[in-house]
């Protein structure tokens, strides 16, 4: 980061090295916030120039927030700043497609760690932060999948409900204390979500309709801002399902998802 002080806000963005992060990230470089910009490859320093071409003094952490000290090494590029933290953005997470009977429960269980742990993890050290301060603003990322189950991504969406709950409850806590808390639930999007988690073989594989990730993205970022509980990323259709899945029983929402997430023979 540049040795001048700056006098533009700091928040913090994980995942941002690719898909929606890097997109909330450069809203916030463009918006004039300065950065903390985590991802788990070395592409995260790449990815810091585009920031900085927005005016934003960039701090690029490689860290993987499935292990407990990548989490604490983030933090500490936080606290060594010792600038207070306006906005932070936990979104790092993955999926993992296929039969439960199938999958690695190594690779289970470390989803687990990104998904839910880090964000617990990270959330605890920045609601303090930020509650002692009395301002602040939180986005976690969640998924229109914590709102049905989730065969044949058996892990995932339970880990999107968990984060889903975790910021609305949170939010409720926080709001005595001056601080904001936003959930962001995306539905398919033209990432390389489906293709890492080994879902190309999938009805949301390759060639598959999905949401622009910048639309997602501002979406989530707008809804930062106005302080509202929760949004749904994406278009209409996106929208509707997340409000058709209020109401619909659970094996049938089930049956639903099964034909996008089943592997085809």
């Amino acid at each position: 980061m540049n040795s001048v002080p700056s006098r533009r806000p700091l928040a913090l963005v994980t995942g941002a090295s690719a898909g929606i992060g890097y997109e909330l990230a450069l809203l916030f470089a463009r918006n004039g916030y300065d950065l903390i910009a985590t991802g788990r490859s070395d592409n995260i320093h790449k990815v810091a120039a585009d920031f900085e071409q927005d005016g934003a003094q960039t701090i690029p952490v490689q860290a993987d927030l499935a292990d407990r000290q990548g989490v604490e090494n983030v933090w500490q590029a936080v606290a060594t700043t010792g600038r207070p933290l306006e906005a932070a953005v936990l979104n790092a997470g993955r999926s993992i497609g296929g039969a439960f009977l199938d999958t690695d429960l190594d690779d289970e269980l470390g989803l687990i760690a990104l998904n839910i742990t880090s964000v617990v993890h990270l959330a605890k050290h920045v609601a303090r932060h930020m509650a002692e301060r009395r301002r602040g603003r939180i986005l976690v990322t969640s998924s229109i999948s914590a709102t049905m189950p989730t065969p044949y991504e058996t892990i995932y969406g339970p880990s999107r409900a968990f984060t889903f709950m975790f910021a609305e409850s949170l939010r409720h806590e926080l709001k005595e204390h001056g601080v904001s808390v936003t959930a962001l639930l995306p539905g398919a999007t033209d990432t390389d979500f489906h293709s890492r988690a080994g879902m190309d073989n999938t009805a949301l594989g390759p060639g598959a309709k999905k949401n622009s990730r910048r639309v997602v993205a501002q979406q989530g970022y707008d809804a930062l801002m106005a302080g509202k509980d929760h949004v749904v990323g994406g278009d209409r259709a996106t929208k509707r399902m997340a409000l058709i899945n209020r109401v619909l029983p659970e094996p049938v929402k089930a049956a639903r998802q099964e034909r996008f997430t089943k592997p085809c023979a």
